[in-house]
């Protein structure tokens, strides 16, 4: 069996246009009509919605390497690096930083070009220590193979799925100067001549070619998420982002990894015209039409989104910053941002750090104030939910 990078047509790929048209035409109708609805909000507004997209975005795409990091951190951290004066600010850790600072130099800067040094920077930012857990790699550099093969796989230790291997790394030079030489230009190779290509095709396909390639020891599938989104904020026309495609990957993970799967093993011809026309090319038709349905779908969650900024809002609207402590609006963003568990005086008193009775004193005051309620499930200690 060979993989699609080791045919001697690789990278140019085809696709069934009659297919994608469609696909493609709702998507782009859905992203226009979506800035223009998020245009006409208020500044506030819009810019909670970009901070909560943003925020479930860096989440999400850690998410799917098995990496949690803690809500209130990265939107902490996103709202300092814009210069955002919000309520309830913590401190976060180095790693939480590097995974935001290479997510907002993607997305802020989406019209510089993307280069080597770049792309090192994103992934020393990733591992500023050096260390994937206990492993030393090497950040800020293309992987070398001394530990073997690049395989990309998914599931959980000692019963892990092997969807493909990458190029080896002797190869890594030139693949990555192809593809930057491609991402920073407008148009694609085909077999006999070079077509112009649509900002958010080109989305996906730079997506399953830095994939494909896995320069990096690790931190591949997040880098490759913040180049999707670097191309989506391209063909948006705009730095703000209000749907998130890492979020849809992380709950589609399967399908993701499956259809990757059948991508890197397909290799066979595609007929691309009309009529008997034929085009001998690698077939990602299949990978197309998932990224752009999974798109589609990421537009759908933005209502989700608008409903949670609408009833933040609202509720401090109703609750000015002036009638509750630091500790208190700490503890509602977390309860707004998805609290895990149960919430308790004693967590309170660990989290805000602070005594058990300062911890009660302060949430009797916002069940008094009517903010929040305690939970009818009982259990040995009380628990407090948001009303």
């Amino acid at each position: 069996m060979h993989y699609i990078h080791q045919l001697n047509i690789w990278p140019k790929f085809v696709w069934d246009h009659e297919k994608i048209a469609a696909l493609l035409g709702s998507i782009r109708n859905r992203q226009g009509r979506l800035v223009g609805r998020m245009e006409a909000m208020g500044f506030a507004l819009r810019t909670e919605a970009m901070l909560q997209t943003l925020t479930l975005d860096v989440i999400k795409s850690s998410e799917i390497e098995g990496e949690i990091l803690d809500a209130v951190q990265v939107r902490s951290s996103i709202a300092r690096r814009l210069g955002l004066d919000i309520a309830g600010l913590v401190s976060s850790d180095r790693h939480v930083d590097g995974v935001v600072e290479m997510m907002l130099d993607a997305t802020q800067n989406f019209n510089k070009k993307l280069t080597k040094e770049r792309l090192f920077g994103w992934h020393a930012s990733l591992f500023p220590t050096g260390y994937s857990g206990m492993h030393k790699i090497g950040a800020g550099a293309w992987r070398d193979d001394s530990h073997g093969s690049m395989q990309v796989v998914s599931g959980p230790a000692g019963r892990e799925r092997v969807h493909f291997e990458a190029p080896e790394a002797a190869r890594l030079v030139r693949e990555m100067k192809d593809f930057l030489n491609w991402f920073n230009g407008s148009t694609l190779l085909t077999m006999n001549h070079t077509i112009e290509i649509d900002p958010v095709l080109k989305a996906g396909i730079a997506h399953l070619w830095f994939v494909t390639i896995h320069p990096f020891d690790d931190g591949n599938g997040r880098i490759a998420r913040a180049i999707t989104d670097m191309q989506l904020a391209r063909a948006d026309g705009s730095a703000q982002r209000f749907y998130s495609i890492s979020d849809m990957i992380r709950k589609e993970r399967k399908a993701y990894y499956d259809v990757l799967e059948k991508i890197q093993k397909n290799t066979h011809s595609k007929n691309t015209g009309s009529g008997s026309v034929r085009t001998s090319g690698i077939d990602i038709t299949a990978w197309l039409e998932w990224f752009l349905a999974c798109l589609d779908r990421a537009i759908d969650s933005t209502e989700t989104t608008l409903a949670d900024v609408f009833r933040k809002a609202r509720f401090w609207e109703l609750h000015p910053s002036g009638s509750i402590n630091e500790r208190q609006r700490m503890m509602i963003h977390k309860l707004f941002e998805g609290f895990e568990g149960k919430l308790t005086s004693s967590k309170w008193a660990q989290i805000t750090k602070c005594s058990q009775d300062t911890a009660l004193r302060d949430i009797l005051a916002l069940v008094e104030k009517g903010i929040l309620v305690k939970d009818s499930a009982g259990g040995r200690s009380t628990g407090y939910l948001l009303k």
